[in-house]
């Protein structure tokens, strides 16, 4: 069995919260409440898009929101898992 290279499990976790941050911003409602979760403006987002501090608290949202991790695990082909574990792999072993 082929062992998966670190960096390319942290990729792919960042590849997933890339896709939930454009999940979000393609509906007005979500993007809103995700603004005033985060406490980022609109402008800044595509720069802090480039931290996996940031990356993780894209998932930390979606996890917050049940409904909202449903729907884009369906979107997205991902079962809620998937996304936890993406979501703990670049939150780093302190979780933050």
């Amino acid at each position: 069995m082929k062992k998966t290279d670190p960096s390319e499990k942290f990729s792919a976790a960042k590849d997933i919260a890339i896709q939930a941050l454009v999940f979000i911003a393609a509906d007005e409602e979500r993007l809103g409440r995700f603004l005033a979760f985060s406490g980022i403006d609109a402008a800044s987002i595509r720069q802090a898009a480039r931290e996996p501090g940031f990356l993780a608290g894209v998932l930390d949202h979606l996890g917050g929101d049940e409904r909202l991790l449903l729907a884009f695990a369906d979107r997205s082909g991902m079962r809620p898992e998937q996304i936890a574990a993406a979501r703990a792999l670049l939150a780093g072993p302190d979780g933050t």
